[in-house]
């Protein structure tokens, strides 16, 4: 049962008595791990997602001199948008000139599933290296990675994009029309400062929002939390149906590229970044976005142009070592 649950805290938000019901099923989950009687097998397309992220292939560190800033993109977004994730690191970068950049995976799949120590590895390496390399802040575009960083970040500030984005002038002529409703992915449940910043972007752009019934702290999953959907698809894809049905015919906005991934085959789906980069595109219908295999060629093609074109202080790919250790059960 507890490996059915999407984690998502909506049963937090609710709760009168002030449980958290999804604590106890993560606790659950890292029991069973921990007694090695967890089920790693079903879990592998994601697992292999996580173990690439990690390589010395996919990753790279690019540490500015003096700087203690970097933009930390996630996997999901360089993958299907990788335009538009160069186009938002430039736009950063105007008013952060020595902000550097992190290509890694948070490995947030292995927390969900319970693998609490492998995380503790792997993110734990990362943000000692981080913090060891003067880096005090950490601005993200992937909800999933600002709730690992959030929690496990230690000496780290993170921040969404979309909160700097706000704070700024919105890079060239960002304009639309017509009305849209937005999805508040769940890892940001509680963070209202990010569900402002993203409604004001889209008022600014001159689009009006309609919100739905659950939304903001009582926001639905869109079935990918908890990696229920490698044990109970149907109970996931009822998630995305009940977002389709709130959305009631109307284009749906997100800020996360895996929900924009999963309710993008119930209904017309935006991400914040197709909008902003390519907003009469993404209006009707044509923004630049990627699935299948050719993310990872994204991701490749997006780690050689930072390669090309930066001249960091410091770089590194993670070791070998932390790969091959991922594919320890």
């Amino acid at each position: 049962m507890a490996f059915e649950c999407s984690l998502c805290n909506l049963c937090n938000a609710v709760c009168p008595e002030g449980l958290a019901p999804g604590d106890l099923f993560l606790a659950i989950r890292r029991a069973a791990m921990t007694r090695a009687n967890g089920n790693l097998s079903r879990y592998r397309a994601i697992l292999t997602y996580e173990r690439w992220g990690i390589s010395p292939l996919f990753s790279y560190y690019a540490l500015p001199k003096g700087g203690d800033t970097v933009f930390f993109p996630g996997c999901a977004l360089p993958g299907s948008r990788p335009a538009a994730t160069w186009q938002l690191f430039d736009y950063l970068r105007q008013g952060i000139p020595d902000l550097g950049i992190v290509f890694d995976c948070c490995t947030k799949p292995s927390h969900d599933l319970g693998r609490q120590t492998h995380f503790e590895t792997l993110f734990g390496e990362m943000r000692d290296y981080l913090v060891g390399h003067g880096i005090r802040r950490v601005l993200v575009a992937c909800p999933s990675c600002h709730q690992m960083f959030s929690r496990y970040g230690g000496a780290l500030a993170v921040e969404t994009v979309y909160e700097v984005l706000d704070n700024g002038r919105l890079p060239g002529d960002v304009r639309g029309h017509g009305e849209l409703t937005i999805h508040d992915p769940c890892p940001l449940r509680g963070d209202r400062s990010s569900q402002d910043a993203v409604r004001s972007l889209v008022s600014r752009m001159g689009l009006a929002v309609v919100e739905m019934r659950h939304r903001r702290e009582r926001t639905l999953c869109c079935g990918e939390g908890g990696s229920v959907g490698f044990v109970r698809p149907q109970l996931a894809r009822e998630w995305a149906e009940l977002r389709q049905k709130e959305a009631g015919g109307r284009r749906l906005l997100t800020y996360c590229a895996g929900c924009a991934g999963i309710l993008g085959r119930q209904m017309p789906t935006l991400h914040l970044m197709d909008l902003i980069f390519f907003p009469q595109q993404a209006l009707n219908g044509g923004a630049p976005v990627t699935g299948g295999v050719r993310t990872y060629l994204n991701r490749l093609k997006l780690k050689g142009r930072a390669m090309q074109t930066m001249r960091p202080a410091v770089t590194r790919v993670r070791p070998l070592k932390q790969t091959l250790a991922a594919l320890k059960p």
